[in-house]
Parts: structure tokens; sequence; C-alpha cells
């Protein structure tokens, strides 16, 4: 694992804004998972924003652990959180006002519309979740993890949103559809949105080119970026 993320962020690290490390695929292997972790974060350049892919979220004793684990002990730059459980379980990590979160909002997965379409009131939940987090964000470090595969509801979340960056899986191997980002995610500035492409990239490839992949793949995606802007 650790010769593959080398790799891939030596091929990649010329067209990467960030890269957004799933911690799963790390803590599921025990011991030698976390010891490859810190690894792969030897080989991303310090000028390069590194995100926690945990979805960490509980009461406010727990977070804290969660918050120091990331933003200290790994000193990650930013993390994805679970909004359910509240703002107490959000606080300890926006209390590193030198970090940032993601929190989910929209996301880009089929079973997004088992909860996050429900109605109370006059707005959906998803929308709900919007409107919290940008009164939470008195930082200015809070984003919104909002999936690509709702294009239409991109341009509603940026109208409650303002100009807090977006996180926008789905790209890819997910069939989000690029243009369509663009159009309804960038702010009035043009700017706004940090597109996540994973498994279009870092496994483009199941051959020894894996890597010459990525890159181009990588690079082809930045075009396309440039392209619409």
């Amino acid at each position: 694992m650790v010769e593959f993320n080398k790799n891939i962020i030596e091929a990649t690290s010329k067209y990467a804004a960030a890269y957004k490390i799933n911690i799963a695929f790390y803590e599921s292997r025990g011991t030698k998972g976390w010891q490859d972790l810190e690894k792969t974060l030897e080989f991303i350049n310090d000028n390069t924003i590194v995100i926690a892919d945990a979805k960490r979220g509980d009461i406010g004793n727990t977070s804290l652990q969660y918050a120091k684990t990331f933003f200290e002990t790994y000193n990650f730059d930013a993390i994805t959180v679970a909004p359910y459980m509240g703002y107490d379980s959000l606080s300890p990590f926006l209390e590193y006002e030198d970090k940032g979160i993601f929190s989910l909002c929209l996301t880009s997965n089929k079973g997004s519309k088992d909860f996050q379409y429900l109605k109370s009131g006059d707005h959906l939940l998803y929308q709900h979740v919007a409107q919290k987090l940008k009164e939470w964000n008195i930082h200015k470090n809070i984003g919104l993890v909002a999936g690509a595969t709702h294009p239409e509801e991109l341009k509603d979340l940026r109208e409650l949103a303002g100009d807090m960056p977006f996180l926008i899986p789905g790209v890819g191997a997910q069939g989000g559809d690029m243009e369509a980002v663009l159009n309804n995610a960038l702010t009035k500035q043009k700017n706004g949105i940090l597109i996540n492409s994973s498994r279009g990239i870092i496994f483009a490839s199941s051959g020894e080119d894996y890597a010459k992949v990525a890159a181009k793949n990588a690079k082809q995606l930045v075009e396309q970026m440039r392209e619409k802007l």
C-alpha cells in the first residue's frame, strides 16, 4: 500500500490541490495500517491540502479525541465529519481555527435520499444542515460535502451557503457531470469548490502502468475544469 500511494502521489502531485485519504482502509488493518498512513503522509508536499476522510462526529469528549488524533497526532489540514449529533459533536474540531472540517450535507451515494431529502417545515433536511453549518462558521473553517450526483441541488446549496467551500465527490466513477457541477456550485468569484475523483484516478488501471494512467486522468480532469471556467 505504501509503495502504491507513493507512486500515485508522485505521479499526480503537479495536478492535485489536495489529497483525501480514506481512513477506513488504514484502520481496518490495525497497527500496520496506521503505520502505513504515517508513511503515506510523509510523501505529500507541505503546500498540498491533506484531508482525513474519516466522517467522525460524536459526543463532545469523544470528538475532542478524534480532533486530537487527526489534527495533532497526524496533522491533517481538514477532516470530514458527520453533523447528525449537532453542534457539540463538531465544536471540538472547530476550535482548531487553523484546521478545517467538511461536513456531510448532501452526499453522492444512492442512499442519500433515505434521510437527506426528508422535509421538515419549509425545508429539506440537507437544507437545514447547510443553514446550521453557515451559522456555526464563525471561524470560516467549515465546508460542505455535496455530491456531484445532485447537480440541481448544488445550485440551491450554493445560494444557502454563500461562499463556503464545497468538497464535491462523485465525479468520475459515480457518474457526476463536471460541467453541471461547475455551472451550479461555483461561487460568484468562480471558486469555492474542491472536486474529488478517487477511483477514476487511482484505480484507472490495474496494470503496472497504474501511476502513469493516474497522472493522465488527473491531468485530463484539471484540463476539463479549466476549459469550463
